[in-house]
């Protein structure tokens, strides 16, 4: 019913393709990108926030903002090692969604000094950490609001180079994070081995590095251990702590378990899903008649056409 009613006026509904369709891939998506909107909005409702609600929700908008951030960029390489072009055709509602996050998160601080402007506007320019983070804020938005196909066309090559200013702004939401989270950065620091992950692979990638199971390996590996630097590298500098001492945290497993093995678990997932690709390409070519009476994909379907689309992020 609302999609029959949306389309005629114009309204592009966020779980149809291209040609008005219903795409699964794109509800699932959806449905995922407001869950954690519509769980804050009942656990206020229902008072189950703690003593400062507006404090909790406007943490919690900030984290979920850099998660899609990271899910955002986490998009090309799941579709390169899966070999999953339709992925892609999600990564602009994902950006739109981190802008969604990051303003609730303005919007909530600002409801928390009591809506006085200036009052935020001066809170804003003399602390450092939120001066990090409006800027990343006002670059999320510059990106949310030229992800449209018009922004794209109308902006040409220039679009890709302000599209590239993404990494940017994903280092300065980990620095806001780690300086608003002051003491425990235990979830800033899993964060930023993620991004470390995900650009270690754009550098194979760039560098043109083979992108094999064991190599994807060694890419978890390597992102566990900056992870466990950074960390230590952190608190050393803010705290004074050892680095030492952080460092043998991550061989302490009486305790939580650190952010740098959470990283190389996630960093698994990569060969994993390599080997699960490569053993069914296998499969396939070893069917009889493989390679032979394949038809032809229609002009403008093929993974090709999927991964030219336009997409904000791009990654």
């Amino acid at each position: 019913m609302i999609d029959r009613l949306a389309v005629p006026l114009g309204i592009p509904l966020p779980w149809l393709d291209r040609a008005g369709r219903l795409s699964w891939l794109k509800l699932t998506v959806f449905l995922a990108c407001i869950a954690p909107a519509l769980y804050l909005a009942g656990a206020y409702r229902l008072d189950a926030l703690g003593a400062k609600p507006i404090t909790a929700l406007i943490h919690a908008t900030g984290e979920w903002a850099v998660r899609f951030l990271l899910f955002s960029l986490a998009i090309s390489p799941l579709r390169r090692i899966a070999d999953w072009a339709k992925v892609l055709v999600v990564r602009r509602m994902l950006g739109v969604t981190v802008m969604a996050y990051a303003v609730a998160h303005l919007t909530l601080y600002a409801v928390d000094q009591n809506l006085i402007l200036t009052k935020v506007v001066s809170e804003i320019a003399l602390r450092l950490y939120l001066t990090i983070g409006f800027v990343a804020l006002i670059g999320l938005i510059a990106l949310g609001l030229t992800s449209t196909d018009a922004a794209i066309r109308n902006l040409g090559p220039n679009w890709h180079r302000l599209h590239r200013l993404v990494y940017t702004i994903a280092v300065l939401a980990l620095v806001h994070y780690f300086l608003q989270s002051k003491i425990d950065v235990s979830d800033p620091v899993f964060s930023a081995g993620l991004f470390l992950l995900l650009m270690g692979w754009r550098a194979m990638r760039r560098f043109k590095l083979p992108e094999r199971p064991w190599s994807l390996l060694l890419l978890a590996i390597l992102g566990g251990l900056a992870t466990a630097g950074l960390e230590a590298a952190w608190y050393g500098l803010a705290s004074g702590v050892p680095a030492n001492l952080v460092l043998a945290a991550n061989l302490d497993f009486s305790g939580p378990i650190r952010p740098a093995w959470w990283v190389v678990a996630t960093g698994l997932l990569m060969p994993a899903i390599a080997l699960l690709r490569g053993g069914r390409t296998a499969g396939k070519a070893a069917k009889p008649g493989a390679g032979r009476d394949r038809v032809a994909a229609p002009r403008g379907t093929g993974p090709r056409a999927s991964a030219a689309q336009p997409l904000s992020p791009p990654a």
